[in-house]
């Protein structure tokens, strides 16, 4: 038997660590944690203490959502719903904390303990037919180990042999019928026979005590990886923030409020459309611009204006629609890029530019679009340049006036002074903590509420201190996708597909490539990654020039996809392209030395880059000045960069979504900014135009 121990942080899904806990979550958890602790009496039964466990999860994470009870003879059962008719998550034994004879050991976690754990999941999977089982668990409430239940799928539930007589023993056709007989006659001596490796978690609670009676919060971000173990998310894998399949329902609300729009269904279909007469407000951003296009006569002189609808107020709509989404769309990248910057340069808020001390008119925004982020600070004119001197230079056609601007009118155009009412469910408090009401200006209200959210879930794992909700890249597309899809409704791909479907696809594709270009013949990933590292190792020009080449063959891949959308797909085909460079050995950075220490990999349909050094992988951060730190992000930056230029195209016949796809690829590019040194100074990298790709 191969035991492989792993700690809490390392069984996390690499992308639900980046997710930052509220403060307020973190503080309930060290209470009632701190509690159960407190709680445990050795003198007691196990019965007690399968009691203080179960109030223990209540009170942290489950109560409401996920019903916690014992099911049988099962100690306790977390179920996937609210009630025991939902299926069971997770199996949990239950140990007196002295009770060590009968719990698994780190060295043999062959114990009764075990055995009872096996004979409960193969009732739950095999009698009752239940795949909904994530994870099972084994405690004396001091010690955890927790296995994944596709461990137990594949040692346990897929062994015909085990199966059977399983099955014989529950229908009395073995010689005893006991569960002792059980433990003894089946399950010892089929775990013993086990020749796989079998992972857990393994953790002592008594390892972080200290941490928790500790005086102040500075070490509180070394208790996050034992909270998310605890987590719902995590026990039962339910998604999580920034996962990119999930919506953030408050913030899509609001939004839409703040442009003018609604959301409705229609037979099975959710479509955006422009607020009902009764409900408009002249202060939300689609009328103010309905309004000025009106006045000023616009549509009317527009020589593609048919395009646009059949009547002049379906023309109107869709022309505010698509300077609004513009707009927008830059708003909401400058909120990602003011995020980094500040997390750049450790919390300086400075940094911040998207308020209304520094933007307090539309013409100020205007200016910020068009006379800082298209400029070079040398460039930039006396009326901006102390103002934003902090705000970088990123020469994309995205600060640039779009074909529609400059036929119709520009953000200066809406009138400033115009308010709207707040949403009725705003996210929006007052001091006392009751959300606000009352009317407010557009600009106000939208960089408000962009506050009272979170941007910045790029990096390393710390506690969310003002309890704001994560807005992420992934989640933004989706919301667009929604937007953008107004007319017949969207349909945006889950990200497990897109995931999937590019790996498989390019893996195959990658095959190919080599095979064509070597005259290899590899039938599969595996065979071309033997194939590629002899490669490296006996080119007869060196290591670099191999890997320059095999770098050559990757980068001529063509992949475009027909019905862009969002840019979803794309920025799928992206991340995995990296990843594959990583699997074959051929990661490197400008220089042509190797990425070694680190791990690139798609979780989550995100790429998640991570350090090998250490037990537990931490994930890579960007440490302007960091000499290490600097290579890595500007390896990620410029292989981004190639491939987007070079491999990756879209089409769309809405032109919107061509502008939102071309949005996901700057963004992607984005979290990797860093930070160059020249002429003119300590500048961020510009980010390149990528319009010829995605029309």
């Amino acid at each position: 038997m191969n035991i492989n121990i792993q700690t809490p942080r390392r069984s996390l899904n690499k992308a639900f660590l980046k997710v930052k806990p509220e403060r307020s979550d973190i503080e309930n958890f060290k209470t009632n944690l701190t509690k159960l602790l407190d709680r445990i009496n050795e003198d007691e039964s196990e019965e007690f203490h399968k009691n203080i466990v179960s109030r223990f999860l209540d009170n942290t994470r489950y109560a409401g959502n996920h019903y916690i009870n014992t099911k049988g003879r099962t100690d306790l059962v977390i179920h996937n719903g609210p009630d025991a008719k939902s299926p069971v998550g997770v199996i949990i034994e239950a140990k007196k904390p002295t009770n060590k004879a009968e719990m698994p050991a780190k060295d043999n976690i062959n114990s009764k303990a075990m055995h009872e754990l096996l004979l409960y999941y193969l009732r739950e999977r095999i009698k009752n037919k239940n795949n909904d089982i994530k994870h099972i668990i084994a405690t004396n409430i001091y010690e955890w180990f927790i296995f994944d239940a596709q461990v137990f799928e594949k040692l346990f539930a897929q062994n015909k042999e085990l199966v059977k007589e399983f099955t014989d023993f529950e229908e009395g056709r073995k010689s005893g019928t006991t569960t002792g007989f059980f433990y003894k006659e089946i399950a010892e001596p089929f775990i013993n026979s086990i020749e796989d490796e079998i992972p857990f978690t393994h953790f002592d609670l008594r390892n972080y005590e200290k941490l928790l009676r500790g005086v102040g919060k500075t070490d509180d971000t070394k208790l996050i990886p034992l909270f998310k173990t605890f987590s719902p998310q995590h026990l039962l894998k339910l998604p999580f923030t920034n996962d990119s399949n999930t919506l953030d329902k408050t913030f899509y609300a609001e939004l839409l409020h703040i442009i003018g729009l609604k959301e409705k269904k229609q037979k099975n279909k959710k479509l955006i459309e422009r607020k009902d007469e009764g409900e408009r407000s002249l202060g939300t951003l689609l009328e103010n611009s309905i309004n000025q296009l009106d006045i000023l006569g616009k549509i009317t002189r527009m020589p593609d204006q048919d395009s646009y609808g059949n009547d002049y107020n379906e023309k109107l709509f869709n022309v505010a629609l698509e300077l609004c989404i513009t707009w927008v769309n830059r708003i909401l990248f400058l909120k990602l890029m003011e995020a980094q910057l500040i997390k750049y340069h450790k919390g300086d808020e400075s940094y911040a530019f998207l308020n209304l001390e520094k933007i307090d008119s539309f013409d100020e925004l205007n200016s910020l679009f068009f006379s800082v982020l298209a400029r070079q600070p040398h460039e930039r004119n006396e009326a901006v340049k102390g103002k934003f001197e902090k705000v970088p230079f990123l020469n994309s056609s995205l600060f640039e006036p779009s074909e529609i601007e400059h036929q119709t009118i520009l953000v200066s155009n809406l009138n400033d002074d115009r308010t709207l009412p707040v949403h009725p469910h705003t996210v929006l408090r007052d001091s006392t903590g009751k959300r606000i009401k009352g009317e407010l200006t557009a600009l106000e209200y939208l960089f408000r509420f962009l506050d009272a959210y979170d941007f910045s879930s790029e990096g390393h794992e710390e506690i969310q201190e003002e309890n704001k909700s994560l807005i992420n890249a992934s989640v933004l597309g989706l919301i667009f996708e929604k937007i953008n899809g107004y007319k017949e409704g969207s349909f945006f791909t889950p990200g497990f597909i897109t995931m999937y479907m590019c790996k498989e696809t390019i893996e195959r594709a990658v095959v190919q490539k080599f095979n064509d270009a070597k005259d290899w013949n590899c039938k599969t990933f595996d065979d071309l990654r033997e194939d590629v590292n002899h490669f490296i190792r006996n080119h007869p020009q060196g290591r670099k020039e191999a890997r320059d080449e095999a770098n050559k063959i990757v980068n001529s891949l063509k992949i475009c996809d027909p019905a862009g959308g969002s840019g979803h797909f794309l920025v799928s085909a992206l991340n995995e392209i990296i990843a594959i460079k990583y699997r074959l050995n051929i990661l490197q950075d400008r220089n042509g030395t190797a990425i070694s220490g680190y791990k690139a990999e798609v979780v989550n349909d995100e790429l998640i880059v991570s350090k090998t050094v250490y037990d537990d992988e931490p994930l890579f951060e960007y440490i302007p000045g960091d000499e290490e730190s600097q290579r890595i992000q500007e390896t990620l930056f410029h292989e981004k960069q190639t491939i987007i230029e070079n491999c990756l195209f879209g089409v769309d016949i809405n032109p919107n979504s061509v502008k939102i796809c071309r949005l996901r690829l700057w963004i992607e590019l984005l979290k990797n900014a860093y930070y160059k040194t020249d002429a003119n100074g300590f500048e961020l990298e510009t980010l390149p135009n990528i319009d010829i790709n995605i029309k």
